[in-house]
């Protein structure tokens, strides 16, 4: 199975199953220098984990990760980060229906199909749950972004046909974990929780969106065609499980507006540089950053994993069943995809920022030949 790997310079390799042993991700391309612990990226993964409120599942996962290589005395190395997070609360047995009985609107039969077998177990790798290894690689990589000055945030802004008034970048970062939803207008968030509520008393499930914005972007990140930034970030977040649309800017809007509306027209700063008037564009042109905030809108459908009867088709028996999808399954997916949006947002600038030279690719502290750094092991024997 390939498509395990995300990222040119940044790269991002992915392990593991729903069910299995453990997950784990290698992160190779990460500059040396920069000061990282296991507490910079737990706080990511206590924000996706399960069984942190009532509208997500209760599977029992404390996600708590290890490092276990690519640093030394507190300090990236420069070489392969490797990072596990141990499966501890995995229960197969409510699954074994659906073996040879694929379930409704889930991978089973394509992996099956694909592949002439697959790890059945909470859906295997085709599961969710694969997402927190890119929310530990997701938190490098927003550490490597914030010593660039560049800050992003996510927040739920719909659940069903519920949709959050226009929030500022601040109002994001301060009141979007509030509360369980994860929106960050209150009045919006109490609403969703209890059409969320309402589904899950019958049984059912709900779909929704997740804004995304990051500030700080520099100008130039990107390429023309099929590497722009646009066209990255789209694959980014379509990868995302669940994930039915993307768009940045105006988004599907756009198909509404004249030019003349759309256009940004051109003005200058302070110091004589050339900037849009607006941002209708979403801090992308040409594929490639304008140096404006880069914001868009990833829409998830509603969890396929629900407690009704559906029907099924068993390919060993060759009957027709109705089944019931029995296990611990979120009933909305935005609240908890909110960390992972943000991961795949973190990757993509990353990546891009070493792809232009903007960050050094083999050290933070761009000095290239300086071995006498402060974050050089010293030698114990010398004190």
């Amino acid at each position: 199975m390939n498509g395990n790997r995300f990222g040119r310079l940044f790269q991002v390799t992915t392990f593991g199953e729903s069910h299995g042993e453990a997950m784990g991700v290698t992160i190779s391309g990460c500059p040396a220098g920069l000061e990282l612990s296991e507490d910079d990226i737990q706080g990511d993964l206590d924000r996706r984990k399960p069984g942190q409120s009532m509208i997500s599942t209760s599977r029992g996962e404390p996600d708590a990760v290890s490092i276990k290589s690519g640093i030394q005395d507190g300090y990236t190395t420069g070489t392969p980060i490797g990072m596990v997070i141990q499966n501890k609360d995995a229960r197969s047995g409510k699954y074994e229906p659906f073996i040879t009985a694929p379930r409704p609107s889930h991978g089973d039969f394509t992996y099956s199909a694909k592949f002439g077998t697959r790890n059945w177990g909470g859906g295997g790798r085709s599961s969710a749950r694969e997402t927190v290894n890119w929310v530990a690689a997701g938190a490098v990589a927003k550490k490597l972004l914030a010593n660039e000055g560049i800050e992003l945030k996510a927040h739920v802004n719909q659940i069903g046909d519920i949709e959050a008034p226009e929030v500022s970048f601040e109002q994001m970062l301060e009141h979007s974990e509030d509360n369980d939803v994860r929106c960050a207008d209150p009045d919006a968030a109490a609403e969703m929780q209890e059409l969320i509520e309402s589904y899950q008393e019958e049984g059912d499930s709900i779909g929704g969106s997740i804004y995304f914005e990051a500030r700080g972007v520099p100008v130039g990140l990107g390429a023309p065609r099929f590497d722009s930034l646009s066209a990255r970030l789209g694959q980014a977040m379509m990868s995302v499980p669940a994930t039915t649309a993307f768009e940045f800017g105006l988004g599907t809007e756009a198909a509404e507006w004249t030019g003349k509306e759309r256009n940004d027209d051109w003005t200058f700063d302070d110091e004589g540089t050339p900037v849009p008037v607006e941002n209708d564009h979403g801090g992308i042109q040409g594929g490639i950053s304008s140096g404006e905030p880069i914001y868009g809108e990833v829409t998830l459908h509603a969890p396929t994993s629900i407690p009704k009867t559906q029907q099924t088709a068993d390919w060993e028996t060759g009957e027709l069943k109705d089944e019931k999808v029995i296990g611990r399954h979120d009933p909305v997916l935005p609240p908890r995809g909110v960390p992972v949006v943000e991961a795949m947002l973190a990757l993509t600038l990353v990546d891009f920022m070493l792809l232009s030279g903007r960050i050094n690719p083999d050290r933070v502290d761009d000095q290239p030949g300086e071995y006498d750094t402060d974050y050089h092991p010293s030698n114990p024997r010398n004190e």
